[in-house]
């Protein structure tokens, strides 16, 4: 609704230049087809607009000429006819695989059990109400909506990070509601969180550091209280060379490097122990063409391996090339739980409220 009002008052100053950028970023697929509309209104009438996005297919839809930029500096232009592969390979340098290659998940028993899920603010108001969900080992459970209806607080009640939890959260059967953050991360779960430079990373460790911030006390690592610098630098360079981190080496400081490292860097962190569930809040918010072709190889991977992944994505592209089953939660609830390849419009109409019997309807 915030989005919404600011594109308003930037469409009510009569302007005749407007620049967008990201401003879908958290509307859903139907309210983005508004906006198009919009815009292509106002061209017409005589606005320029610059339109700031990485989604290809929204630029592709609206866009009359296209200018791709990549370090800062404009490497190509484009017509509206180019393919989404020509216009990823000017923006990393290179070919990209746009297309996320799966075979059909081989499930496991147990894994990830949410039943009667209720997250609570210190004040006391209901954020998460009567989420009720399950994934399997060897299976990615997307959870889908607009920024704001309740995804961050589901992933901070999971990670125990939630200030008030009522429900009951199992992982191979073991509860994991009213452990601590040390104890459920103990029990296997690997978190990327939503935003990694304020929950991710420590910007002036370096990349080597930051790889083991939840780690420090491993025997593999420290001994009476000391870090081992040599088996440190050892494990650093070789997750530096296995996840293709753009470093000068681990012990850069982690803040100077480009979002798609850092976020590299986390993925790298929680992926390299032994997991028994990995959730994945925003993987690639704000990372390049190139790095989400990397990190979505990762999480199928991941999820190959025999373990259940929650991917939580306000990126509908993101969630239809992961997902094996797509939870849709509006205003703190799941309002459906369906099938992977469930067609985008559906999936709008979930995202703005509409239950899925309603939708088939």
């Amino acid at each position: 609704v915030q989005q919404r009002v600011e594109i308003i008052k930037a469409l009510s100053r009569d302007a005749k230049v407007l620049v967008f950028d990201e401003p879908t970023a958290v509307l859903t697929p139907q309210e983005t087809d508004e906006l198009m509309g919009i815009m292509r209104q106002l061209r017409d009438e005589g606005t320029a607009i610059v339109f700031i996005t990485h989604k290809l297919r929204e630029v592709r839809e609206v866009a009359d000429t296209i200018t791709i930029v990549r370090l800062g500096k404009i490497v190509g232009e484009a017509s509206p006819s180019a393919t989404n592969a020509e216009l990823a390979s000017l923006m990393v340098g290179r070919a990209v695989e746009l297309t996320v290659h799966k075979d059909p998940p081989r499930l496991g028993e147990g894994g990830l059990e949410v039943s009667g899920l209720r997250v609570l603010t210190a004040a006391g108001a209901i954020v998460v109400d009567g989420v009720d969900f399950s994934v399997r080992p060897g299976e990615v459970l997307a959870v889908a909506g607009v920024q704001g209806n309740g995804q961050t607080e589901l992933v901070e009640a999971i990670v125990g990070l939630a200030a008030r939890v009522e429900g009951s959260i199992t992982l191979g059967g073991a509860e994991l509601v009213g452990k601590s953050v040390r104890g459920i991360l103990d029990a296997g779960v690997g978190f990327v969180p939503e935003d990694r430079t304020e929950d991710g990373l420590v910007a002036g460790f370096s990349v080597a550091e930051n790889l083991i911030l939840d780690r420090t006390g491993d025997a593999d690592f420290s001994r009476g209280g000391t870090i081992r610098r040599a088996a440190l630098d050892d494990f650093a360079r070789a997750r530096i060379s296995e996840y293709d981190i753009r470093t000068q080496g681990p012990h850069t400081p982690a803040g100077t490097l480009s979002g798609g490292n850092q976020q590299k860097v986390v993925i790298a962190r929680e992926m390299s122990r032994e997991l028994k569930l990995l959730v994945a809040a925003q993987p690639t918010r704000g990372v390049d063409v190139g790095s989400i072709e990397f990190i979505h190889k990762r999480i199928i991977e991941t999820r190959d391996a025999g373990i259940p992944v929650v991917v939580v994505s306000t990126e509908l592209d993101e969630v239809a090339a992961l997902a094996d089953r797509i939870a849709v939660m509006y205003r703190g609830t799941i309002v459906g739980i369906v099938p992977g390849d469930t067609p985008r419009e559906t999936l709008g109409l979930m995202m703005a409220g509409a239950a899925e019997g309603e939708v088939a309807a």
